[in-house]
């Protein structure tokens, strides 16, 4: 085949023009060894910009024997380009039965929700923590493609002694790295910032309650560090300000477009000048906070978070409503309101979202029902990620899946399609099939998927001490390990028919989607599930070098227990720790 595409880029030159025919380059590069030529007049991709499609908005459309991708604006022209390129097929120069074929999709696609975010969660040596910048940074990038339109980070303050602390200057300069390649990509920067937060140095007489059975408290605040500060002593208050000052400060010159204020997980005080926390101390701190971050920041929106309320102390909700009141206070113009695990909070459902706020949620696709997070590769959730929105989305206008890594790459996808436009799922784990492998391959990829999600609960076994696992996973003599790893597979049949679907569609794929980590990471999944499923849980030698092969994708071998593959040599530096 003709191993050439003609682009004809009929908008005025930006740098994010520029990036969107960039990004269009190196796709098309990398998955067909295609080079893309720049051309004036006919072409076989032209890009351009129309203002009457709707904000965010694409169009693409057959153009003689081309197509013609038309933005509403520069976003919409970058997400056009996503949509295009999923839908592409592509095959090696010279082989005429996989030849270049480009996406058949034509139509017209306007976002319905105005906040399409991703929120990198940037610790415990994950991969956002520890991956090389240079492939966060183009993740970034392949997010945007499927219509993200905000990342955020969070600098989480707990482990460093404070921001001139060489590790925290450090931590910084990389998620400002990270933000910069958002802002280039043309989307927006959020900070997640937790009301209380404080350093590992933080005054101890200024130090906030965390126990629990007084002052309503029933259980202790889920992910207390014990150095958050308590904003009803005197001085602390103001020490948590000059806290956010100086963060703040540290990331006034990039394109800010939120900031978030979280109360739990990891903050709260349980004091009783403070509690209930949502409803009482929380907000002793929002309204100064927000005068600091719309002085500091002057384009940015407050995001007010919700997470956990009545967790730890009933009723917590409905105070936060009652102090709120019916309109929307000064010092928010976003709620979030969210929860871990199967369902989305009742009170804002029942009773709208206090103050009239818009609201966005912030899916938990990282760690549900799964220990280590991501531990077995890819962790599609489309079922239960669809019943959540179903149940939700009605009242959302938008939201920020919660991150962990890449294992969640699909989830991403599906969160960020519902918030689109309410795509099913399935439709959505259909063109992400698509996109990773092929076209013709995608509904044996999505079948593969719906086996897979039903085989998504893992957890870890229970371990021997170190002396008993030195001798159980390296027997004397050598030979397989002798550990059950992890707790039985739930149904075996349908983990060994997932792994025989993928190993058919695997020979059909160009080489590069075969080596590409989004494929690895389904196909290690795959076949993890069916090789656990016939040792019923154990360690073996091939378990172990598929583990070794995802901390190598995940750049985890350094990582803490809950998002490192647990390889033989993790297992063992664990026990040693």
């Amino acid at each position: 085949m003709d191993n050439r595409l003609t682009l004809n880029l009929a908008v005025t030159r930006t740098p994010l023009t520029d990036k969107i025919v960039e990004l269009l380059a190196r796709d098309v590069r990398e998955r067909g060894g295609i080079t893309l030529i720049e051309v004036t007049g006919s072409a076989d991709i032209t890009l351009a910009l129309r203002d009457d499609i709707g904000a965010e908005g694409f169009c693409i459309e057959e153009n003689g024997a081309g197509r013609r991708i038309t933005g509403n604006d520069e976003r919409g022209l970058l997400y056009g380009v996503g949509k295009y390129l999923r839908g592409c097929t592509f095959g090696a120069a010279g082989d005429a039965d996989k030849a270049f074929q480009p996406s058949a999709w034509t139509g017209v696609s306007v976002p319905r929700r105005p906040v399409r975010g991703i929120y990198f969660a940037s610790h415990f040596h994950n991969f956002y923590h520890d991956a090389p910048v240079e492939q966060v940074t183009r993740y970034v990038e392949e997010l945007a493609l499927w219509g993200c339109n905000t990342l955020a980070v969070w600098f989480d303050m707990h482990h460093y002694n404070g921001i001139t602390d060489p590790e925290a200057q450090r931590m910084i300069a990389r998620l400002r790295v990270i933000l910069q390649a958002a802002n280039r990509v043309g989307i927006g920067a959020a900070l997640t910032t937790i009301g209380n937060e404080g350093y590992a140095n933080s005054p101890e007489h200024l130090r906030a309650d965390w126990t629990a059975g007084h002052d309503g408290y029933f259980a202790p605040p889920l992910g207390h560090y014990h150095v958050e500060l308590c904003p009803s002593k005197p001085g602390g208050l103001e020490l948590i300000l000059q806290y956010r000052a100086e963060m703040l400060a540290a990331f006034a010159d990039l394109d800010i477009d939120y900031v978030w204020n979280w109360p739990y997980d990891q903050g709260g005080c349980t004091c009783g000048a403070c509690a209930p926390w949502g409803a009482n101390g929380f907000l002793k701190i929002a309204p100064q906070y927000a005068e600091l971050i719309y002085r500091t920041l002057p384009r940015a929106k407050v995001i007010l978070s919700t997470w956990y309320f009545d967790h730890f102390i009933k009723g917590e909700w409905e105070a936060f409503a009652q102090a709120i009141g019916p309109h929307q206070p000064a010092f928010a113009d976003y709620l979030l309101a969210d929860d871990y695990g199967d369902h989305f909070p009742d009170y804002p459902l029942q009773h709208g979202a206090p103050g009239g706020l818009p609201m966005l949620n912030f899916p938990e696709i990282s760690m549900y029902n799964m220990y280590p997070w991501g531990g077995y590769g890819a962790n599609p959730l489309p079922q239960h990620l669809q019943r959540i929105w179903d149940a939700s989305g009605q009242v959302l206008s938008g939201g920020f899946p919660y991150s962990e890594g890449i294992y969640e790459d699909l989830n991403k996808a599906i969160n960020l399609q519902h918030m689109w436009g309410d795509v099913d799922a399935m439709a959505t784990v259909r063109e992400y099939a698509a996109g990773v492998a092929s076209p013709q391959t995608a509904d044996d990829i999505v079948r593969a998927i719906v086996l897979m999600e039903q085989n998504h609960a893992h957890s870890l076994a229970t371990l021997p001490g170190r002396d008993g696992l030195q001798a159980k996973l390296y027997p004397v003599g050598g030979g397989e390990p002798d550990l059950s790893l992890m707790t039985p597979i739930a149904h075996p049949d349908a983990a060994r028919q997932c792994d025989d679907i993928l190993r058919s569609v695997e020979p059909k794929l160009t080489g590069h989607a075969r080596a590409a980590w989004r494929w690895r990471l389904l196909r290690l999944r795959a076949a993890i599930d069916a090789e656990a499923a016939r040792t019923g849980g154990r360690m073996s030698l091939a378990l172990d070098a598929m583990l070794e092969e995802l901390a190598g994708i995940y750049s985890a071998r350094d990582a803490e227990p809950q998002v490192c593959p647990h390889t033989r040599q993790a297992l063992l530096h664990l026990a040693v720790a």
